[in-house]
């Protein structure tokens, strides 16, 4: 409070309405090997089909599959994981030469974005065999765009004719569109050209018709870009270079499409021409590097394609013609006048001039005196050029070491929230009980880094699946997790579930985990985080046909002694997640996922809360506060069944003049959790016809 010079009202204002915040809890996180998508970044998915926009569909090698429906499955009960790829073997699709990988766009811009010659002009937008499937067609001018006369016809030529003999074919290229000026408008594909013919087949035609009408000879040839009917009009010149005589014909448009199919499910022609697969289009690009749209955004091609396109990077700068990419200004020299000097221009002290060899000059729109040197042109490819990619490849046998680095990415707890960390593929980068241990090892090792979070695991995948044995796979389950470490952080299950694999028309067997995280966000969404996320009130999985391995009660007795969750079809009543466990060995109240989750969200909250305390006095004025904010929250808890009892201490029996000192402040909160039911006991008694119940009752 200030001090007051004179007699007045001195207005404050206190807020004492500060309340403990909601915290996420149903976030969840994995890594593993996909089809496509960045490789070693973190991205969040919402659903399904974000998950295959981004990093693509199910894939049978190395049964990646089960990554992607562990992930898949998790979406079906929440809206957010955070997905990494892994970094293995894979690389991006290029134009040409040796394919390389560009981890993200991050990657891109600090290590290609000026450029990569060994490679042509184009590289996928993330590394994958997926991108084998792009192609890029570039139009750089009007006549490339259209030629209403490019040549005539040299014989004359009959219906159904597929080899047209032409005066010059050279001015045609493979994919060019064509008509012979017939009646009915009739237009056709070329396939091939050499000096005297072309080789045609009717536009869009699988099935390769000739032609539909007779030819005369000296017929006048109209020819077209393949891509000319997605655009209002050819290329030119831009408006920002006529305006700022940044030269001519600066613009190009561009076309990305499915060469194979493979991405747009299209299927293919026979001759590999034209489907209707193109994946996207950029019209009025300018191959100015400072060129700018009415709006003021960049449009120079390179820069728009970086921000907007989903399945491209630019690589290098096309090489072929005349100015391509340059900005021609005409600077030569920069010139400061003194106030009063003489430009022609009336420029002050500071200008910037830029002169020609005239003497003229222009002012662009920074303020920089610029001007154009004789009129350049950015004119070049006369014809369209077409770049099919190739060389990208794929790696879905991820090592232990790419599977650590990539979960490393979910280390940081203060820039990211995450809640349920998903193992993936049972036994992670292997099929034993070995590689179980070891990618049990690295996940429990990450969770008790982070503190805030639980890890789900199923058992490696021939532990159960196709084995006919339910005791040979109660053993396998058993010694799969039975020198995985002792946590409360870390959830087992015991089984796969069939489920139907709409991408590729099979039935597959896939890991539980994501199931199992996803009835914790359920749960949430339901209930509490501190409700079980077992049995049939809050246990129903979901989308599974059959289990690989449906174990009976005396198994069952097996798996819950070796802390391992049983999943069990029952009957007529569904898939049910059997039990409530964590892998905590010892005898506690943390070796139950409520308790565990109940003190995740009570400790995050809370100390979210605490964090307003810091750089305070450390007195009873604070502690009172502290107090004031904790306890409601607390009994709200303990209203909504989470908690039986607690108490905050935060006075001076606690807050020691030494804690004072070090600059401490230390809040103490003791929770009696509340327990799950595990075990029911039903007693039936019969009593004689005589006996009161009163006399019984309490006895057994």
């Amino acid at each position: 409070m200030s001090f007051l010079k004179s007699p007045g009202v001195h207005v404050r204002e206190i807020d004492l309405t500060t309340i403990v915040p909601s915290v996420p809890t149903t976030i969840g996180a994995i890594a593993g090997a996909f089809q496509k998508g960045p490789v070693n970044s973190i991205v969040t998915v919402g659903t399904e089909d974000d998950l295959v926009k981004v990093f693509g569909k199910p894939q049978g090698d190395s049964n990646q599959f089960e990554t992607f429906f562990t992930a898949a499955n998790f979406l079906q009960y929440s809206d957010q994981l955070k997905v990494v790829r892994c970094e293995s073997g894979v690389t991006n699709a290029i134009a040409s030469g040796t394919s390389f990988i560009i981890r993200d766009d991050d990657h891109y811009e600090s290590s290609f974005a000026n450029g990569q010659a060994s490679v042509g002009e184009w590289a996928a937008r993330t590394a994958g065999e997926w991108g084998n499937s792009i192609g890029v067609s570039i139009c750089a001018n009007a006549t490339a765009f259209e030629e209403t006369a490019v040549t005539t016809t040299s014989a004359e030529e009959a219906i159904g004719q597929t080899i047209i003999s032409v005066t010059d074919g050279t001015a045609f290229t493979i994919h060019d569109i064509v008509n012979f000026g017939e009646a009915r408008g009739f237009e056709y594909q070329v396939t091939a050209a050499d000096a005297s013919t072309i080789t045609i087949k009717l536009k869009d035609d699988p099935n390769g018709a000739g032609l539909q009408s007779t030819i005369a000879t000296a017929t006048s040839i109209r020819r077209r870009w393949r891509f000319y009917d997605l655009f209002d009009e050819a290329p030119g010149t831009s408006d920002f270079a006529t305006q700022n005589q940044r030269g001519t014909q600066d613009e190009i448009h561009v076309v990305v499409y499915d060469q194979l199919g493979e991405i747009s499910g299209f299927a293919v022609e026979s001759n590999g021409n034209r489907t209707n697969a193109v994946l996207e289009t950029f019209a009025n690009l300018s191959k100015n590097p400072n060129g700018k749209s009415p709006q003021g955004d960049s449009v120079y091609y390179a820069d728009k394609i970086f921000r907007t396109s989903n399945f491209v990077y630019w690589m290098d700068h096309n090489t072929t013609g005349t100015n391509w990419g340059t900005d021609f200004t005409g600077e030569t020299s920069e010139i400061v006048m003194e106030d009063g000097g003489t430009d022609g221009a009336g420029a002050n002290a500071g200008d910037n001039i830029v002169l020609d060899a005239t003497g003229t000059s222009n002012e662009d729109e920074n303020g920089k005196i610029q001007l154009e040197a004789g009129g350049t042109s950015y004119a070049a490819l006369d014809t369209p050029t077409t770049t099919n990619l190739k060389n990208g490849t794929d790696d879905y046998a991820v090592t232990a070491g790419e599977l650590e680095i990539a979960y490393d990415n979910f280390e940081d707890t203060e820039s990211l929230d995450v809640n349920l960390i998903l193992g993936g593929r049972g036994g992670g980068a292997g099929d034993t009980a070995s590689t179980q241990d070891t990618h049990a090892t690295m996940l429990t090792a990450l969770v008790e880094t982070r503190r805030d979070c639980v890890a789900f695991l199923s058992p490696y995948r021939s532990a159960t699946v196709g084995v006919s044995s339910s005791i040979t796979a109660t053993e396998n389950v058993v010694d799969a997790f039975d020198l995985c470490p002792s946590s409360s952080y870390v959830v087992f299950d015991s089984s796969y579930k069939q489920m139907y694999d709409k991408y590729n028309d099979v039935f597959r067997f896939v890991p539980m985990n994501g199931d199992t995280a996803g009835l914790c966000c359920f749960t949430d969404n339901v209930a509490d985080p501190w409700f079980s996320p077992a049995g049939f009130n809050r246990g129903i999985v979901r989308g599974a046909i059959k289990l690989s391995y449906n174990p009976k009660k005396s198994e069952r007795d097996q798996l819950y002694r070796a802390r391992i969750n049983p999943v069990v079809d029952f009957p007529g009543q569904g898939v049910v997640l059997f039990g409530d466990k964590t892998a905590l060995a010892k005898p506690s109240a943390f070796d139950r996922i409520n308790v565990r989750r109940l003190f995740l969200v009570l400790e995050k909250a809370i100390s979210t809360a605490a964090k307003f305390s810091l750089f305070e006095f450390n007195d009873e004025f604070t502690r009172a506060q502290f107090r004031n904010l904790i306890e409601p929250f607390l009994r709200d808890v303990q209203g909504r069944r989470g908690i039986f009892d607690f108490r905050v201490v935060a006075d001076d029996t606690n807050n020691t003049g030494e804690v004072i000192d070090r600059n401490e402040f230390i809040g103490d909160i003791y929770i009696k959790p509340a327990r799950s039911i595990n075990f029911i006991t039903l007693n039936f008694v019969a009593v004689r016809t005589g006996v009161e119940f009163s006399e019984v009752v309490g006895q057994f």
